[in-house]
């Protein structure tokens, strides 16, 4: 398959792009929009082979992410800087007409894109294990933290109430948080792009906060549950049993979009692209083939 790989010019820094084979006349390009903010591209490479059905794969790095630009200005990892960029992206790229994909922050960024800049040319989006609303993120990962051993949730509460977040208590508490309900730490039986580092802890750290339940960064206010009856376009909401984004998250989701349907993984955490590859292609696949 050609892949073609470049940079395009945004704000005065450069956001790195990757094509996986070649533009079709009958399937409009797939464009993937990882999460975090602060992680990569890396894990949609784990959707290379699809690219064999015809159908182009577009993705990227967001500012601050991956291989592209590091901003030492803090100002920038805001929701409206990457918001501009994915506007950016389509008109240097000239994604006209496409279907997009994204990831837990990713599918946030696709509901702000939605619901505040524009949807013309979007023939169908997939939101996989996004919330609407950080306050009722937060909230849940509260619930699931209560399902963790009494020293792990003792050492999260430590953590929270002194605002000390590198105790190796925590640290280990917050591993087996993340490893219960997000995916394992890579080793070397990890595939190689999970291997790879996403270089956005810092994006991470100033957009989102220390992790994944206190939220304190430049998106904790984000909400946009009730703009959502704004989209227009075909949305597949889906998310794992086992997903940070619980099903109550998703369904918050998908109540709120007209017409919008649902997949649940029943077996999967935050990554069902990893955790179940295969039914992960084929409702995909089903999905952007029912919205060509």
């Amino acid at each position: 398959m050609k892949i073609k790989e470049g940079y395009m010019p945004f704000h005065g820094y450069k956001t790195y792009y990757r094509i996986v084979g070649e533009p079709s006349k009958d399937k409009a390009p797939l464009l993937l929009i990882h999460g975090g903010p602060g992680s990569s591209h890396n894990y949609f490479e784990l959707l290379d082979d699809y690219a064999k059905t015809g159908r182009q794969l577009i993705m990227y790095d967001q500012v601050g992410c991956g291989k592209s630009s590091l901003p030492e200005d803090e100002s920038v990892y805001v929701k409206e800087t990457w918001a501009e960029e994915l506007v950016a992206l389509r008109k240097y790229l000239h994604l006209d007409e496409i279907h997009m994909l994204g990831q837990s922050w990713g599918g946030m960024l696709e509901m702000l894109y939605l619901t505040k800049y524009d949807q013309k040319g979007i023939k169908s989006v997939m939101i996989d294990g996004s919330p609407a609303s950080i306050k009722l993120w937060t909230k849940e990962q509260h619930r699931l933290i209560s399902y963790l051993s009494y020293e792990d949730r003792s050492a999260i509460a430590e953590a929270e109430r002194t605002g000390n977040f590198t105790g190796p208590k925590y640290l280990a508490a917050n591993d087996r948080y993340m490893e219960r309900y997000c995916w394992d730490d890579p080793d070397e039986n990890s595939p190689e792009p999970l291997r790879r580092e996403t270089n956005g802890k810092r994006a991470s750290l100033i957009a989102e906060g220390p992790n994944e339940f206190t939220e304190n960064g430049t998106i904790s206010d984000f909400e946009v549950t009730d703009d959502l009856k704004k989209i227009h376009v075909p949305v597949l909401v889906t998310n794992g049993t086992d997903d940070l984004c619980t099903p109550l998250i998703a369904k918050s989701v998908y109540d709120h979009i007209p017409g919008a349907k649902w997949h649940l993984f029943a077996n999967s955490r935050h990554l069902a692209l990893l955790d179940q590859h295969d039914e992960f292609v084929d409702v995909l696949d089903h999905w952007l083939a029912a919205n060509d």
